[in-house]
């Protein structure tokens, strides 16, 4: 019998989501040297942070490779940010093992073509409302908010009131 997606929620312990199209918008101006400028959003950042302090893991897989994406994610505790990944899998899969974590335990969500072999292993496959149509397909969830809009807040959050954790007083 499926499981409907709260239920699916109920089993995550770790989240990996792709930058470009998910923590940042989609259309970003250029620096000179051809290197996009970045957008972050402050309400996914704290739903990061939050998931990290109530012990999920949390791992970026991009194929982006700028040193700003490293230092934004670390300093919210991330401890794993796979950059320069055309082939996310084995990013994927070494953090997996590194952890000893199941695909059913994990929640990714991801935009665009590259992501669509991660959307189809982990548990809980996710994406923004401005994902493109094949990545739709292939999600459990589609966030109503789009890519750098809060919608990796929409799914942390989501994990985190369905396992009772929300409003916990965390000594921060």
């Amino acid at each position: 019998m499926k499981r409907n997606f709260k239920e699916e929620l109920s089993d995550i312990k770790a989240f990996a989501f792709d930058v470009d199209g998910v923590l940042s918008m989609t259309q970003v101006p250029m620096f000179p040297n051809g290197e996009p400028m970045r957008t972050a959003n402050i309400k996914d950042g704290y739903a990061i942070q939050l998931a990290v302090k109530l012990g999920y893991q949390v791992a970026i897989i991009t194929g982006g490779n700028t040193e700003a994406i490293r230092v934004r994610y670390t300093n919210l505790g991330v401890q794993d940010v796979f950059m320069g990944q055309s082939n996310k899998i084995s990013a994927y899969e070494n953090w997996k093992k590194k952890y000893g974590l199941t695909d059913n335990q994990i929640l990714y969500m991801g935009d665009d073509m590259p992501d669509l072999p991660l959307l189809k292993r982990a548990g809980v496959p996710t994406c923004p409302a401005d994902a493109v149509r094949d990545v739709q397909e292939a999600c459990h969830y589609i966030s109503p908010f789009n890519g750098g809009q809060c919608c990796v807040r929409d799914v942390i959050e989501q994990v985190i009131r369905v396992n009772g954790q929300w409003g916990q007083d965390l000594d921060w």
